[in-house]
Parts: structure tokens; sequence; C-alpha cells
């Protein structure tokens, strides 16, 4: 067999920055077009190898080539069985078990779609999915999906949304030395942060995964000059909520929370700025209970947000599962070892191999 973790610290060494991650699709288109059971089409930097064999099933089996900026830890490093490298976990061991499976696995139970897509630390308008979707529709189609996020070898199911808020709080601009006259914006904000403070979010079970909603403050911004009273300060909030909730429940829920705390005469007010939907566990489709069932562990809820979404929100049952701890990504210290790598490939070559419709 390969040796996984060397052929993992080959994609570490390939530099896949976000918006660039040509030499990358170039060596996977490479590699790809080596085996004749593949047929390989590349669109911009997303590389797409697909099985054309009849089943009754097509699986896609997704990752994303793009990492986040280095942090000293640009080039691969191998110590014994340990690999450390930007993108070793999130997720370029993933790609090399996909890799290996689209070229030892020539027959697998169910047609798979091997799609290799750029962008995904960045804007969702700029991911390769999206891209895919508009450009290629045909190549994304399949019964269910596979995302090879770091999971440690476990299921992880669907994902929370993410949502991001401003709260802006207004209040009358005055000299520091005389702040009588005027309202102090900043001061304002202290029962908001004491209620998000104290906030504790929904724990809803869905499939037997507890998801975990979070609400935090990322960003401040406010203040005229060393000496005037402050009349405006934005809080920026993230809120992480459970795949039971739309958008628009979620954001009301953040509007009860704040709401008798806005006074709206000053101009005080809570607007939604971004959001990208959650999707829900999708683990009753069978070809991912089988994917549960093969791991032997409990799955648990996703509490990031990863392209499981997109697959969800195009009517395509998705869940995670690769090697690496998803803990360690976009770390100076992400690393992923031999154990890992090999596992998460042996268990899926063996899904491949095993005919979901038998046990």
């Amino acid at each position: 067999m390969t040796d996984l973790l060397a052929a993992a610290a080959e994609l570490v060494d390939i530099p896949s920055l976000s918006h660039h991650e040509g030499a990358l699709a170039d060596r996977l288109e490479s590699d790809l077009g080596a085996a004749p059971w593949l047929a390989v089409e590349r669109v911009g930097d997303n590389v797409v190898a697909r099985t054309d064999l009849g089943r009754d099933n097509r699986l896609i089996l997704a990752g994303h080539t793009d990492t986040v900026p280095p942090n000293g830890n640009g080039r691969a490093r191998l110590d014994g069985d340990v690999l450390w490298g930007l993108g070793s976990a999130d997720m370029k061991a993933g790609l090399a078990v996909f890799r290996e499976l689209a070229l030892t696995v020539s027959e697998p139970e169910m047609d798979v779609t091997y799609v290799f897509y750029a962008c995904e630390e960045v804007d969702q308008a700029h991911n390769g999915l999206v891209q895919l979707l508009r450009d290629r529709p045909d190549l994304l189609d399949g019964d269910a999906a596979v995302l090879g996020e770091p999971t440690g070898g476990r299921v992880e199911a669907g994902c929370q949304g993410t949502m991001r808020a401003k709260l802006v709080i207004r209040g009358e601009r005055a000299h520091t030395a005389r702040p009588w006259v005027g309202a102090n914006a900043i001061h304002r904000l202290g029962p908001f942060l004491h209620r998000l403070a104290g906030y504790e979010g929904r724990r809803p079970v869905l499939d037997g995964c507890e998801y975990r909603e979070a609400l935090q403050a990322v960003g401040v911004e406010g203040g005229v000059a060393n000496n005037v009273v402050p009349d405006e300060v934005t809080l920026t909030l993230n809120h992480r909520y459970a795949p039971d909730r739309r958008t628009g429940e979620a954001f009301l829920h953040l509007v009860e929370i704040f709401e008798p705390l806005l006074d709206r005469g000053r101009g005080d007010g809570l607007e939604l700025v971004a959001d990208s939907i959650p999707a829900p566990p999708g683990l009753t489709h069978p070809l991912l209970a089988r994917l549960v069932q093969l791991t032997g562990r409990p799955p648990a809820a996703k509490l990031g947000w990863t392209d499981v979404s997109f697959f969800a929100s195009s009517g395509i049952p998705a869940t995670n599962f690769g090697p690496g701890d998803p803990l360690l990504a976009h770390t100076a210290g992400e690393r992923v070892e031999r154990h890992d790598i090999e596992q998460a490939f042996t268990l899926l070559q063996g899904y491949l191999r095993d005919d979901p419709k038998r046990g």
C-alpha cells in the first residue's frame, strides 16, 4: 500500500493558499488521469473524477484543496509517525486518502464521484462547489456525500449554522470634562455584555447527535477621540445555531434576547449581516447510516460549519468523516498521525467495496 503519511506530506509541500490552488489541482488531475476507470474533468482549479459503472447509488467524496495562510508551518515535517505542517489535518490527509481510494478501488459497490475543490477557507462566493454548481451541475449529481474534514475518524453529522449580527448602541457626544451633558454609548454596552456572558445555548438532540448553540461577542468598534464621549458603538456577534432552526428563527432568537435592552428611541438596533445555513444530520440515508455502522462509534454533532450545508441545500444528505483532529486545524501545531490516516483509508476502502444493501 502507498505510504499515506508520505503522500500527505507531498501534498502539504504543494502550497495551496486560497485562490492559489492551481499547482495542487495540476498534480491531482495528473494522478487521477492515470486510472482508466475514472473520468476526470477540471473546472477552474476544481478536479472531479468519477466512476461510471451503472450502480444503483452514487456517493460523493469531497475535499477542499486550499489552506489558510501559513503560521511558520508552510513546509511538511515528518517526525516518526507524525506529519506536521499547514493543512496536514485540514485537510490534505483527507485528500491523500481520497486520492488513494480513487486510484485503488476500481470497482466500488456504488458509483463514486471524487471532488477536489478550491476556496473553501474564504468567502462562500469563491467556493469551488459554487463554481461547479454554476458551470457543471451534472458533476455534482449524487445520492449522498461525505466531506473529508478532520473528525478524528468519527462521523460528525450535519453542521450548525453560523450567523453574524451587529448591535448598534447609540448615545450622545459631549466633552469628557462634562460627560453628564451627553450619553456614553460604550458605557451602555454593560447590560448587553452581561446578557452575553450569561448566555446558555440550547442543546437539541437530532439523529442521536447533541448540538450545542453558542453566542459570542467577536468585535467592538466605537470611540471618537480621547476627549469626546462616544455617541455610537457597534458590537459584532457570532451565533452558532442548531440545524433544527432556520435563519429567521435563529435571528428572532437574538431579537428576543436583546430587544428588552434596546432603546429604539435613541436609535439602537440589531442587524443581520451574514448567515451560513446549517445542515441536518442526514444519517437516516442508507449510505450514511452504513458509514456510521462501519466506524463502530456513535456519531457526534458537527458544531462548526462545513460544506455539508452546500450539499444538504442541494438535496443531497451529507456528513463529515476524515483523519485528523479538528481542534488542530488552522493552528501553528497542525499535525496528523499515521494511524489516523491509515485507519480512515482502511475504513473507507471497506465501505466502498461493501454492498450497503447487505446487513
